[in-house]
């Protein structure tokens, strides 16, 4: 399982394929993603373990365990951990014609990636 560090915590992908992408995210607490989008492809989280903040497009939702947000390419996303104990866990499945990492447009980012 590939599996990649960030300062926010870490992710494994579970499968790379031409026409999707699917990682299993780690996000420890007090810590969020960048404020971000993408244009060459959507994503699908399902919150597994631990208590969030999503923000899509400046607008707030509380996340638990089920919870599931859909975001389609272009829009401004980000996931907070807001639980005291444990990591945010959930799986991404991105969909579109391109998964690159070098297809986020950070917004805001806590650690200086903008």
């Amino acid at each position: 399982m590939d599996r990649s560090e960030r300062p926010w915590g870490h992710y494994h992908v579970l499968a790379d394929e031409e026409d999707h992408k699917v990682k299993r995210i780690y996000v420890e607490p007090g810590m969020r993603i960048s404020y971000q989008r993408h244009t060459k492809r959507s994503e699908h989280w399902f919150f597994l373990r631990g208590e969030g903040v999503a923000v899509l497009n400046q607008e707030n939702f509380k996340v638990g365990p089920g919870d599931t947000i859909d975001i389609p390419a272009g829009m401004a996303h980000r996931i907070e951990n807001v639980g005291e104990v444990g990591p945010l866990v959930f799986v991404e499945v991105q969909h579109g014609t391109y998964f690159g990492e070098d297809d986020i447009i950070r917004l805001e980012d806590d650690f200086g990636r903008v």
